[in-house]
């Protein structure tokens, strides 16, 4: 080629806008490569917190939930009664929310919610030389106590089934008794696989789903 068709083959300003382009086009590449990069940190990162700093804090949050107060009384006389201390705790919420001044519509009282006829019943059983009346169940050790040995009992007479003890708590004794005769509630006349009545039913699986829900966040402490 000679040198007058050089010239005109070769552009400079052509030249210098390929060039420009070219070099935007690999910033464009570099800018791109960073922002993969930023993502994957980002999302590592949300991994990270997804993985090591979320399930505490929901952890914490269903706790606050589920509490476990009155802790010493509680391990106290769960251990004398053979209790789970988490199964107390689940009767505990359930009964009276931890208000240690509930008073139900039958005149139930304190945190494990006892009525008078079962609370002198069972005064007579464990403290008949104590001047204890039916306003101490307003007393959490006095309410623990009573409840704790009232719930030993019945997992005693029902076999340890949580859901057996759970509606002779609510419903008594008699009434669990004549449903264990009939085959459609019990296959083994021993504990029970129905429920009937609308307020046993839901009270038992209140019961056995706050008792699962305290194992869940409590095994092992």
């Amino acid at each position: 080629m000679n040198e007058q068709n050089y010239e005109k083959a070769y552009d400079p300003i052509a030249a210098r806008e390929r060039r420009a382009a070219r070099e935007k086009l690999r910033r464009r590449k570099q800018q791109r490569r960073r922002r993969m990069v930023r993502r994957l940190v980002a999302l590592c990162l949300s991994v990270v917190l997804t993985v090591c700093v979320v399930p505490p804090l929901c952890n914490r949050a269903e706790q606050l939930l589920y509490p476990r107060k009155y802790e010493q009384l509680v391990e106290k006389w769960a251990a004398d009664y053979e209790l789970d201390p988490l199964l107390v705790y689940a009767f505990i919420r359930t009964e009276s929310g931890f208000d240690p001044q509930a008073t139900s519509s039958v005149d139930a009282r304190g945190l494990m919610q006892m009525t008078e006829e079962t609370f002198l019943w069972m005064r007579s059983k464990i403290a008949p030389e104590e001047p204890l009346t039916f306003a101490d169940l307003y007393d959490p050790d006095t309410a623990i106590r009573f409840g704790c040995y009232y719930l030993h009992l019945c997992m005693v007479r029902y076999k340890g089934d949580v859901s057996t003890a759970a509606a002779a708590y609510h419903s008594g004794w008699g009434t669990v008794d004549q449903l264990l005769q009939i085959e459609e509630h019990s296959a083994d006349g021993e504990t029970l696989q129905g429920f009937p009545y609308n307020q046993m039913h839901h009270y038992v699986n209140k019961i056995t789903a706050c008792y699962q829900t305290y194992q869940r966040l409590y095994a092992g402490q």
